[in-house]
């Protein structure tokens, strides 16, 4: 693990998705409000945090990638906040597309000042993009892939991932040599026909192949169907249970359950953005799947540690190898 994320440092990850612009709205509860039977909040600050598809992107930087983002957002406030946020975390934004006729998905979060979560106000479009602004994402796609070392697709439902796109990006992986790899998110696992590996968490999976997941007999017939419905190799988070990971790569099977290495959970959001992140630097460095999972399942292990959808740094995965 050591040896692979010394290999981190310039691997140049795409990430192609739907992103997000988190909004944490924080304020003081000193009593309940006489209109209805809910908490008065008191504003005492907010904070803009990088989501979805662009909180890959982040944790890709954080840990010396050089990622690069296709993605949708509208002509609107929250869009140039979001470039400015993947600026500050060097980001290359020049794949974002600007639909006007939509708006950036935008999350805001009414939080305690101890981090409990009043209410979620959510602003989006998420039927599919226009024929259009797809193709335009197309076009991203396949320039941005052709100078990349691996290719995230993080779905969010939000209209991004199409099958054009995924098309797209499955042909510009094989034309280049590099892994593809998707973070799902619709329960039709065919749709992701020749990625290199899909990372549902137990919840998708237990959907796309209409099972119920409880034992460790159940999450591996599941990431089989998974395989035999996809081609691709298959990486399924669970919790306080960890992950479980098949790889039949390189004319071998390898099936291996990895234990969680949270040791408190503050918050679980934002942690398969750092999986795949980390899943992404680690096959682009040429190292095998189970350990690129290794360092995956500690990265995430760290940032559900904190509030929020965060990054890991190079020192903390540092210490969590040791």
């Amino acid at each position: 693990m050591r040896d692979t994320l010394t290999r981190f440092t310039g691997r140049r990850i795409v990430v192609v998705g739907d992103v997000m612009l988190d909004h944490f709205e924080f304020g003081r509860v000193d009593r309940m409000s006489p209109e209805a039977p809910v908490p008065v909040v008191r504003f005492v600050r907010d904070e803009y945090r990088l989501g979805g598809a662009a909180n890959v992107a982040h944790n890709v930087s954080a840990l010396g990638g050089r990622p690069r983002i296709v993605g949708l957002v509208g002509d609107d406030a929250a869009a140039r906040q979001l470039r400015q946020g993947l600026t500050q975390a060097n980001v290359d934004d020049t794949g974002l597309v600007v639909d006007a006729g939509r708006p950036t998905t935008r999350k805001v979060r009414i939080v305690t000042m101890r981090n409990q979560q009043v209410a979620r106000l959510d602003f989006e479009a998420d039927g599919e993009a226009s024929a259009a602004t797809e193709d335009a994402l197309v076009q991203q796609v396949s320039a941005a892939a052709a100078k990349a070392d691996a290719i995230v697709l993080s779905d969010y439902s939000k209209g991004v991932i199409t099958l054009k796109v995924i098309a797209a990006a499955v042909a510009a992986g094989r034309a280049a040599g590099v892994p593809v790899l998707v973070d799902p998110k619709v329960p039709k696992a065919e749709r992701y026909q020749g990625a290199s590996l899909l990372t549902p968490n137990h919840h998708e999976a237990e959907l796309m192949t209409q099972s119920t997941i409880r034992t460790v007999d159940d999450i591996r017939q599941a990431a089989r169907q998974l395989h035999e419905r996809t081609g691709g190799n298959v990486l399924i988070t669970w919790g306080e249970h960890g992950m479980w990971v098949l790889d039949r790569s390189g004319g071998r099977t390898v099936e291996e359950s990895l234990p969680a290495a949270a040791r408190e959970v503050a918050d679980v959001t934002g942690a398969g953005d750092t999986v795949i992140a980390v899943l992404a630097l680690g096959l682009a460095a040429g190292a095998p799947l189970i350990t690129a999972a290794r360092l995956a399942n500690l990265a995430a292990g760290i940032v559900v540690g904190h509030f929020g959808p965060t990054a890991p740094t190079m020192k903390e995965l540092e210490d969590a190898i040791k």
